[in-house]
């Protein structure tokens, strides 16, 4: 479609969407009040968010509680590394998250990831591009932390898989959301201590044969809703570095922290 034919379907749809809008106001994606356009958060839940910026560990994108560079003592370099990254770097090689997962996003994910709230996908991604620009301009392939059969037919969606689509619209790589396959399943983490959480998801994960060849030689984002420990998207690196990727980058909508 050439811009013009964007602006023009653009310019015919707007009269129909604030119809649209009449009829069915848009409405705030945390608490449900009227916003302004789809896609929004009002005010209040907008103010509520703990958004992740700099600065950040370079590797796993921490949060530091302080500018290292502001630190006279502090040895330069591109970017600082946290002290789990420097002790023991992940297998990927760049982590982003848009925000923390405390009590004021928690509602936000789970009605997207439990509540069938897909049309929150999109603008989603929106925020994680803007978060992840560099990832995601660098990235050749977009793939998302995959479900086990099982709980993508009991829960319907892959919540991952559906920003990994509405990635790829914003930047140029191709999505693929049946790159990577969850050999077992394995039980919730939700309980489990990183020690146990990384022996949960020990080869849990596999490159899809089919799939293969487009991983091969290619630097890998990887999409997911929260990061907790970093233990499966470990996981999944490890397998898409195995099959061939030449590096692995992700990329979450949030991500848990200690205070």
């Amino acid at each position: 479609m050439t811009p013009e034919t964007a602006e023009t379907l653009a310019a015919r749809l707007h009269p129909l969407q604030r119809i649209l809008d009449l009829l069915l106001p848009p409405r705030c994606l945390a608490c449900g009040d009227v916003v302004e356009r789809q896609g929004m958060l009002c005010a209040p839940c907008w103010a509520a968010i703990t958004f992740v910026a700099d600065p950040l560990c370079r590797c796993c994108g921490l949060p530091f509680a302080f500018d290292p560079e502001s630190d006279a003592d502090s040895p330069g370099g591109e970017g600082f590394a946290c002290g789990a990254c420097l002790a023991e770097p992940p297998p990927f090689q760049r982590a982003r998250a848009v925000m923390r997962y405390d009590d004021a996003s928690r509602p936000l994910l789970l009605g997207f990831k439990h509540g069938d709230r897909t049309e929150a996908a999109p603008p989603f991604a929106a925020w994680m591009a803007r978060s992840g620009a560099e990832l995601l301009a660098e990235a050749e392939v977009i793939a998302p932390v995959p479900l086990h059969w099982r709980r993508l037919v009991a829960r319907r969606y892959n919540q991952a898989a559906l920003l990994s689509r509405s990635l790829a619209g914003l930047g140029g790589a191709p999505a693929l959301p049946d790159l990577l396959l969850r050999r077992r399943a394995t039980p919730s983490q939700g309980r489990l201590s990183r020690v146990e959480r990384q022996r949960n998801v020990a080869g849990a994960f596999a490159v899809n044969p089919r799939r293969a060849a487009a991983l091969q030689g290619r630097r890998l984002l990887l999409i997911d809703d929260v990061m907790t420990t970093g233990a499966t998207v470990s996981a999944c690196a490890r397998a898409a570095l195995k099959a061939g990727a030449s590096a692995v980058d992700v990329l979450v909508l949030a991500r848990a922290l200690r205070d």
